[in-house]
């Protein structure tokens, strides 16, 4: 089986890494895709946004499955354009995939089938986001409704600062505070009438979004990820299933839009016990590239079940031993501004070592020389045996690679 690949960041670069490595599928594309994949991909062009133009690349390379990586494809319904062609198409339908295009729209289906999450209420005017603020107190909450590249949310003491990011946003979601560690649990789901919805939880991952050690600054795409969470009981990814995404996911069914797909439940692990923070309709960025890591049976099996409606035929996920962490190095100025065009040295050097590589997530040729090209441009990501390993792992691959500005954190699974 040939299989597409959609997106070019570091979410898609690991799917395409275990797809290449994968007996299950034949040759691998990407499109656009990144100077990363293309060592493991052919490369298409095709604006991602435009479900008829990837549909007829799907047909016109004769693939038996698309994987859409990014969210605002999925929303768009670049799956549904895909399955109107008759190939299947990993990701949830455009309805399905409102349960990230607005968090109102998650609420309301968290509601109706008792998934615990925060307190909430859906403003439009000055005087409800005035009237919300108070009713749940500092720190305050305000997330954009609609898609907003993981940037769409305020966490402060600063009342000020909260009533103008609501202002700044047609529809906002304001909700109480949850304390607690956050966790990311992804659900491989496939739909068909007869059996429902069959969910596969992957490895529970901690992902931190702040720029600077010890969670400080703003807010960015993702700037580590580790997996596996020694400190949560075995079980928790199983009872997340049972408890979040299994009830979300049979909502969706009985609301007569299915979804198939990944899952992505942002949890946090507070006093009152596990609260859902956010749902995503895609792979999470940079949890994926640890679990892909670390994922031992082949992904291929469960991608295509979960496109067919086949999931519950496919055995469930096994695991490797040990441990994998990833770092991501961000170009200068980020996450307010990003540098383009800085030459990148030394990824070439991690090609050789099997328990380091080099997820590309911004980065371009220029005149032959790899350059930055968002963002968040590199994540380095290694196995071990546990997490001190695959860290220290890490930190060394990450010094062997070099441009202008770059900065990466420091603190990555520290202490844990």
């Amino acid at each position: 089986m040939d299989v597409l690949v959609i997106g070019t960041g570091g979410r898609e670069h690991a799917l395409v890494r275990a797809l290449a490595a994968d007996r299950g599928a034949d040759t691998v594309y990407a499109a656009p895709g990144n100077p990363g994949m293309a060592a493991q991909a052919t490369l298409h062009d095709v604006d991602v946004m435009d479900g008829d133009a990837v549909a007829a690349l799907a047909v016109e390379l004769g693939v038996g499955l698309v994987v859409v990586g990014p969210e605002a494809p999925l929303v768009a319904g670049v799956a549904d354009a895909v399955r109107r062609v008759g190939i299947p198409c990993f990701g949830p339908t455009g309805e399905a995939a409102r349960l990230e295009g607005s968090k109102a729209f998650a609420k309301d289906v968290m509601t109706a089938a008792g998934v615990p999450t925060a307190r909430a209420q859906v403003c439009t005017t000055a005087a409800e986001v005035v009237a919300a603020l108070d009713t749940y107190g500092p720190p305050y909450v305000v997330k954009d409704d609609g898609l907003a590249a993981g940037k769409g949310v305020v966490v402060t003491d600063d009342r000020h600062l909260a009533i103008d990011h609501a202002l700044a946003c047609d529809r906002v979601v304001v909700e109480e505070f949850l304390d607690g560690p956050e966790i990311s649990v992804f659900g491989v789901c496939g739909w068909n009438e007869a059996d429902g919805t069959t969910v596969y939880p992957l490895l529970p991952a901690q992902d931190f979004k702040r720029i600077h050690d010890g969670d400080r600054g703003p807010n960015t795409g993702g700037m580590r990820a580790y997996t596996p969470l020694t400190w949560v009981p075995d079980d928790f990814a199983d009872e997340v299933r049972r408890t979040v995404l299994q009830p979300t996911v049979d909502e969706m069914a009985r609301r007569g839009t299915p979804f198939s797909g990944v899952l992505y439940a942002g949890l946090a692990v507070t006093s009152r016990g596990v609260r859902v923070i956010e749902f995503n309709a895609r792979f999470g960025d940079p949890e994926t590239q640890p679990l892909l890591a670390l994922l031992d049976s082949p992904l291929s099996p469960l991608l295509l079940g979960a496109a067919t409606g086949t999931l519950a035929d496919v055995s469930p996920p096994t695991w490797k031993s040990g441990a994998a962490v990833t770092v991501v190095m961000a170009s200068k100025g980020y996450p307010e501004t990003s540098s383009k065009g800085d030459v990148i040295v030394g990824t070439e050097t991690l090609t050789r070592d099997l328990a380091v590589h080099v997820i590309h997530a911004g980065t371009a040729l220029a005149d032959g020389h790899l350059v930055t090209a968002g963002g968040r441009v590199l994540a380095v990501t290694a196995v071990g045996a546990d997490v001190a390993d695959a860290r220290a792992k890490a930190y060394e691959g990450v010094g062997m690679i070099s441009f202008p500005g770059a900065q990466w954190r420091r603190d990555i699974a520290a202490g844990r």
